[in-house]
């Protein structure tokens, strides 16, 4: 047991000096040698437990957002996805957490976010996505990833510009964005002629 506590010490400290130099400069700016002596372990120490820099990047994002998801997708519930249940916990999360998000966000790590934010939120969407009335005859699948890029696009925004609203502000609009989607666009003869 001290055995896994030290490795989850270490790789903790590991975490935290990656993501300190991460708000300081550019990912391709960091040597592992700067991050073993911020973390202060070996090199050797962090290629242990990682391949390289890029592989310390996915573990880290994928750390994150493992942390999220059971923080905020975890929870069994009958509610609402955007506003009143894990869409919400989801932005109070990144709130809370915003340093570390807005770090991994604006140093190099927007592709593994969006992908990993993408993939929960299509699992989530898929229970509560109503195929009937407006979205009857649609592909399901097709409409799950508009629905969740456009979620995922704007909670990148939302994190790249350095969380301009407040996580239940952001959820409001997202769920009318997403109630508007439901209701879908007039027909092209339907609108009127300029």
């Amino acid at each position: 047991m001290a055995v896994d506590r030290r490795i989850g010490k270490t790789r903790d400290a590991i975490f935290k000096a990656f993501l300190s130099l991460m708000e300081e400069k550019s990912f391709e700016q960091i040597t592992v040698h700067e991050i073993a002596e911020r973390a202060n372990v070996s090199r050797g120490t962090i290629y242990l437990h990682f391949v390289d820099k890029y592989d310390l990047l996915d573990q880290c994002v994928e750390q994150e957002m493992t942390e999220l998801r059971d923080r905020c997708m975890g929870v069994q519930e009958n509610l609402d996805f955007t506003s009143s249940g894990p869409l919400l916990r989801t932005a109070e999360y990144v709130e809370q957490h915003a340093t570390v998000f807005i770090t991994l966000i604006n140093n190099s790590g927007i592709p593994a976010f969006r992908s990993r934010l993408h993939t929960m939120l299509m699992e989530g969407l898929a229970a509560q996505i109503d195929m009937e009335g407006v979205n009857r005859g649609m592909n399901k699948e097709m409409l799950l990833h508009f629905m969740a890029s456009a979620a995922v696009g704007v909670m990148e925004w939302w994190i790249t510009h350095s969380l301009p609203i407040s996580a239940k502000k952001l959820m409001e609009d997202i769920s009318i964005l997403l109630e508007r989607n439901q209701m879908g666009p007039q027909p092209l003869d339907a609108l009127p002629r300029q």
